[in-house]
């Protein structure tokens, strides 16, 4: 009895295959301090995903435009062998890396339709923080 619930709880944490289509989108989160690359199918379902410490990088190397490359190198390359073609690019967030990405995805053979920028932008909401003394 034993060995059958190892055996529901194994089958349970099997991974999904996430269908992909031709089509789909490519998140890019550049902050200051990482960057972050997710490939999602046109339902949102992530496909692939890297970033910079991901890749290996770490400290302010991490928000470089060499590391974006390698970043979105990797992911675009399991986005192509899974089957994507085309992609939509949504950027956000103020990162050096955010052009070399998009470039390096397109170098990869995946076609960008669009490239949007929805970086979250304040309308006078929150008061900011008081100035640094260095």
């Amino acid at each position: 009895m034993a060995t059958q619930q190892t055996q529901k709880r194994k089958d349970k944490a099997k991974k999904r295959v996430v269908q992909v289509e031709s089509v789909g989108q490519v998140h890019i989160k550049a902050s200051f301090n990482n960057i972050i690359i997710a490939i999602t199918n046109m339902a949102g379902q992530v496909v692939a995903w890297s970033s910079a410490g991901k890749m290996g990088f770490k400290g302010s190397k991490k928000n470089t435009p060499y590391a974006a490359q390698l970043a979105a190198a990797d992911c675009a390359k399991v986005a192509y062998d899974l089957g994507m073609r085309k992609a939509e690019v949504f950027v956000k967030g103020p990162g050096a890396g955010r052009e070399s990405a998009i470039r390096t995805i397109q170098s990869t053979g995946i076609e960008i339709s669009t490239i949007k920028d929805i970086t979250p932008l304040p309308h006078n909401g929150c008061r900011p923080p008081k100035k640094r003394r260095v």
